[in-house]
């Protein structure tokens, strides 16, 4: 039923206000507007005292209550236009450097990005291959039994290449020298194929073990300044006057004797082949400049059997075969001392 008149005041006094038909006006009614939002990022202003409303204690808001009013919205971050370049970090918008590398890759060919990561990780193996042949280690193949049982024929070997300079050179060293003595036949010329340049180039930048067939490998036995003679009573070597206990000959066979007695000249060196019975080392060449060999004809020394795989070990030198072996007597000379 409608209401025709006043209301009765509740028994507070508080008069409730009277519901209308009136219509709202244009315009946002005064009672409705929500307060502003406040600009959280702008400094807080001091209100001074006199103009501050007064609160009594149980109207003063608290953070976190409902007290506080509504929560002010967070601020909206403008969405970012396309190609047109934002404020920030240089990764951020879309004409970024990370940003043009991305749409270049996406634009490749995935076959052809393949292959030129395979080309750089071979190009870069190649370059390491070659820088490790020419100044540490260098590849070698076996291909006669002079050398065994410590080294077999078809072995493959890593060269030492930083012996004798700057390391240098003991007795016991096994080493791998150049042929400039004339030591070996002449090498048949080997049949060119469709695959003679690639094999070069692989053994020149070190890929592949040199099997040219113009190298020796020995052990050293004397250095410059040493008196070596074959033999004593008991068919051993003496260098400067000590017996030697060879440990590292092929002990399949009796060593024959091959008497020799010699002084070692300045920068050479007296080798033999562990393999006593089948080696033409200094002994089968003493007509030849006395049979040493050059310290500059020295590729470097023997570290390493690389293959096959159930013979990869290093080398031994033997350290204690050579214990007590004294100091030469005299400065060597620069000339063979005697046969």
């Amino acid at each position: 039923m409608p209401e025709t008149g006043p209301r009765t005041p509740e028994p507070h006094g508080q008069a409730e206000p009277r519901v209308t038909s009136a219509p709202i006006p244009d315009g946002e009614h005064p009672t409705t507007r929500l307060p502003a939002v406040p600009d959280m990022t702008a400094p807080e202003r001091s209100v001074p005292a006199a103009s501050a409303p007064e609160t009594s204690a149980q109207e003063t808001p608290v953070r976190g209550t409902s007290a506080e009013g509504p929560r002010p919205e967070a601020r909206r971050i403008p969405e970012r236009a396309a190609g047109v370049a934002q404020d920030g970090p240089s990764h951020a918008g879309p004409t970024s450097a990370r940003a043009r590398r991305a749409l270049a890759r996406e634009g490749r060919n995935p076959v052809l990005v393949w292959l030129r990561e395979i080309a750089t990780v071979v190009v870069i193996a190649v370059v390491l291959s070659f820088l490790i042949k020419t100044f540490l280690f260098r590849a070698f193949y076996i291909p006669s039994e002079s050398m065994m049982n410590t080294l077999d024929v078809n072995d493959r070997i890593f060269v030492n290449l930083l012996v004798p300079q700057p390391i240098a050179l003991q007795r016991g060293d096994v080493i791998v020298f150049r042929d400039t003595k004339n030591w070996l036949a002449p090498a048949a010329p080997k049949a060119v194929g469709p695959m003679t340049g690639v094999q070069n180039a692989l053994t020149f930048v070190g890929l592949l073990p040199d099997n040219s067939e113009q190298h020796l490998v020995k052990r050293v036995i004397g250095l410059p300044g040493d008196h070596v003679i074959c033999c004593d009573g008991s068919g051993r070597l003496t260098v400067n006057g000590k017996a030697l206990d060879e440990k590292y000959i092929n002990s399949a066979e009796v060593p024959q004797v091959r008497t020799f007695d010699v002084v070692v000249p300045a920068g050479k060196v007296w080798v033999m082949g562990d393999n006593r019975n089948h080696s033409a080392d200094s002994r089968a060449h003493m007509e030849t400049d006395g049979g040493f060999i050059d310290m500059a004809d020295i590729e470097g020394q023997a570290a390493v059997i690389a293959w096959p795989l159930n013979r990869v070990k290093a080398l031994d030198n033997y350290p204690d075969v050579f214990t007590g072996v004294p100091a030469p007597s005299g400065t060597p000379s620069s000339a063979p001392a005697g046969k």
